[in-house]
């Protein structure tokens, strides 16, 4: 597998080399985040983590049809060693679980040394050749792969999602992938591809075949996702509705449906539907619902309900059913933003509030400030297992980002 895909790298780039003068660019960024947190647990002391990331993206311009895209980070992380081990909140999600082969993330200390309270990891995050003729546009190597038109909880995105608890969204994480775009009229388009897993093994891979149209002034996309045994059969609608956008998204995933015998009751359904607004550029408002049929009402299934395919290799993360999240951004300044958003689980009840304050100290240097802050009820004193809400189970955090571009 190795050897052909060799092929056909030098296939598509030797007739185009020398065509026209190479262009080389350097850019990237460092972020600081320095985040304080209160552990679930009853009479846990706070805890710190500062994260430091340093970013570089290389682009190589061979001609108008053929680039090399590459991109690498370096994170010293400062925090308490049992946080290297797991995570405060409930439930995560692998950042690369589909890459043929990668470096060891940490580079200090050895994976054969204890961790004490600092770690430094990195991770080759795009490398990759984007080659583009008449009829299509070709990517071959690691690059981000995601999809969804909704603005918090993406039904389609599984390859690889970002919880909604996650701090730094601007990168997408990368992963090992053949994809051909074909346009289609004006505004459509096929988009396919092959995402290899592990070692080029099949049963931890993904296949996908997705088309976008636009009709009557709405967009139209449609998926097909085969992956890790499990299929994805998914569908977009957006439009404007008045002055506001309107969406939909949804997923309806059939667990094994290629095996001898299928197991129907791990079949899930994920659905989020929203509406925006923007009141004149200065402040911009939505709210969407998200019903995510894989999960359940009670708390006390939540733990258990984790070992489902959906959690395992599905890339769901939210614990109950019925979702609420109304959100608003407002300029107060032509440098300061101010926004708050809630997600609520309307069955525990329970609610994740995450306010923040972001000011553009200059053109390529930002600072934000704000806190995800959990409400409902807490997992009971005498057994930390059992919990009696989703986000009340999870932690207070606050912190303070600082990134400057370059």
């Amino acid at each position: 597998m190795r050897k052909i895909l060799a092929l056909i790298i030098c296939l598509l780039i030797t007739p185009l080399v020398g065509v026209t003068k190479a262009e080389f660019q350097v850019g990237g960024y460092y972020k600081n985040f320095s985040t304080a947190f209160n552990s679930r647990l009853p009479e846990a002391s706070m805890m710190g983590v500062v994260v430091n990331r340093l970013r570089f993206n290389l682009s190589y311009v061979l001609s108008d049809s053929l680039s090399l895209a590459f991109a690498y980070d370096f994170t010293p992380r400062v925090q308490d060693p049992l946080l290297f081990s797991q995570s405060p909140f409930a439930v995560g999600v692998a950042a690369s679980r589909y890459r043929v082969a990668d470096f060891e993330s940490r580079l200090y200390p050895s994976e054969a040394e204890p961790v004490s309270s600092v770690g430094i990891y990195h991770n080759l995050d795009r490398a990759s050749v984007q080659f583009s003729t008449d009829f299509a546009d070709f990517s071959i190597g690691r690059d981000a792969i995601a999809w969804g038109s909704a603005r918090i909880i993406n039904p389609t995105d599984v390859i690889a999602p970002y919880t909604y608890d996650q701090l730094d969204t601007e990168d997408r994480v990368g992963v090992d992938a053949i994809r051909i775009r074909i346009p289609v009229g004006v505004m459509g388009e096929i988009d396919t591809g092959y995402i290899f897993g592990s070692d080029f093994d099949f049963d931890k891979s993904a296949v996908f075949l997705r088309t976008q149209l636009n009709a009557v002034e709405t967009d139209f996309s449609i998926l097909l996702l085969e992956f890790q045994k499990d299929l994805l059969v998914g569908l977009e609608i957006a439009r404007g509705i008045g002055g506001a956008g309107f969406w939909l998204e949804t997923a309806y995933v059939l667990a094994e449906p290629f095996d001898a015998e299928p197991n129907t009751t791990d079949n899930y359904l994920r659905t989020s539907i929203g509406l925006d607004y923007s009141f004149g550029g200065e402040a911009y408002t939505f709210i969407e619902y998200h019903f995510n049929g894989a999960g359940t009402r009670k708390p006390e299934n939540f733990l258990t309900n984790l070992e489902e395919p959906a959690y395992t290799r599905g890339g769901v993360y939210l614990l109950g059913v019925h979702y609420l999240a109304p959100g608003l951004t407002y300029q107060l300044t032509p440098l300061i933003n101010v926004s708050g958003q809630i997600l609520f689980n309307l069955s525990d009840p329970s609610m994740w509030l995450a306010p923040q304050i972001s000011y553009n100290v200059a053109e390529d240097i930002h600072l934000s400030v704000g806190g995800f802050i959990s409400i409902g009820k807490r997992p009971k004193e005498d057994d930390a297992t059992q919990l009696q809400s989703e986000f009340g189970s999870y932690p207070n955090l606050f912190f303070s980002s600082f990134s400057v571009y370059f």
